[in-house]
């Protein structure tokens, strides 16, 4: 099947659009990427999004809007791709994230049952497919959530199925907006997934270095591009052990995040903290920068079962050279490579993921993982919307 995934992440850095050839039965599938492209968001909408991300107030009128706007954006990156639409059988739509809330644990005594999580992404599914003519599938995460599930991360399953090895353990790393890791045991990709496999997102990726870069280039920047600023400053240690201290860091998987957590307000309270001990621009960036790769060794070190020999980055982070030579500094046991290395392109690794989630579902296959999401048992992803 001709499959198009599409993804825009927390970084709001724009839209991926991923034109797949899909084969295989159940979980062993085969994927082949035949185009991709990034389509940017005008600057208007990326504002606008992050705005509202950043807790400001709206309406209601104006978030329907919204919605509409980044449908639209999300059909033109899908227009974008320059193919003929009449050949393509599926898209597979994950939507712009506007708003993550996972599972709550009401304090009372004795505890109860954790109130179910919410999460919305943006960029309707139905018109989407009206637009292009396709059966679209999106909003993937709500079915996990309500069986009590983090509703994220999903890609581990894919990774799985993709980049397990038959001898090894390996650690997969997506590093966007926000870092989620895969822990992969030995699997020889033959039945249903193992239930060994671990997955939760570490923290924040580039979004705390994309607001920095933004804020100290008056907006001309607004991402570090191979991470050259940060590589002219030194960072501090101090500090960084001290923002290690956020309570996320410690908390036990299953668990997800967003810039609920470590969004604008966050940023801006660790400015202060650089501000306060005197931190030029680059020393900022480059604390940051090592902030990240911290917050990946650090949760590699409390919940994984073993350090993996191998450990393959995905999304924008693996872009960033002075982001991967720290976390090569910070992981000396292990080999820190891309998902390029393994045929799996670094760029669109996630765009690809959802088309593959579009696939599943049509196919009727469940397309969490219990063990990663929390939730109380497999099941199918998705609504599915016909042109």
């Amino acid at each position: 099947m001709r499959v198009i995934g599409l993804m825009s992440g927390t970084s709001v850095d724009g839209i991926d659009a991923a034109l797949t050839e899909i084969s295989g039965t159940g979980y062993a599938v085969r994927v082949k990427l035949i185009k991709g492209i990034t389509y940017p968001y005008p600057e208007n909408v990326r504002s606008h999004i992050l705005s509202l991300c950043a807790n400001e107030p709206t309406t209601l009128a104006d978030l329907a809007a919204l919605d509409d706007a980044i449908a639209h954006h999300f059909t033109q990156a899908v227009q974008a791709l320059d193919i003929d639409l009449a050949t393509i059988d599926l898209i597979g739509s994950h939507g712009q994230t506007l708003f993550h809330r996972p599972p709550q644990n009401p304090p009372q005594n004795p505890p109860q049952k954790a109130a179910l999580g919410y999460t919305q992404q943006l960029g309707r599914g139905d018109k989407i497919a009206a637009d292009t003519g396709c059966t679209t599938i999106s909003n993937f995460r709500v079915a996990d959530m309500a069986l009590g599930g983090q509703g994220a991360p999903l890609v581990p399953i894919i990774d799985a199925c993709l980049l397990s090895h038959t001898d090894h353990p390996l650690a997969v790393q997506n590093i966007g907006g926000i870092g989620n890791v895969t822990y992969l045991p030995p699997w020889n990709k033959q039945g249903t997934p193992p239930s060994q496999i671990k997955g939760w997102d570490t923290g924040p990726g580039n979004a705390l270095i994309d607001w920095a870069v933004t804020e100290l280039s008056a907006g001309q920047k607004t991402y570090d591009e191979n991470g050259r600023w940060a590589a002219q400053g030194t960072p501090n240690q101090a500090l960084i052990h001290q923002w290690l201290q956020h309570p996320f860091f410690t908390t036990p998987p299953p668990k997800s995040t967003g810039r609920e957590l470590f969004g604008t307000d966050y940023a801006r309270r660790l400015w202060q903290e650089a501000q306060a001990n005197q931190l030029s621009d680059s020393d900022f960036l480059a604390t940051l920068t090592d902030f990240t790769a911290a917050t990946i060794e650090l949760s590699y070190r409390q919940f994984l079962p073993q350090l993996p020999t191998e450990v393959l980055i995905g999304g924008g982070g693996s872009r960033n050279g002075y982001l991967m030579d720290r976390l090569r500094q910070r992981l000396p046991e292990t080999t820190v490579g891309t998902t390029d290395d393994k045929q799996l392109d670094a760029d669109y690794k996630e765009a690809i993921a959802f088309a593959i989630l579009a696939y599943w579902r049509h196919h009727q296959i469940p397309g969490n993982l219990p063990s990663v999401t929390g939730a109380a048992r497999p099941c199918l992803l998705g609504e599915i919307w016909q042109p």
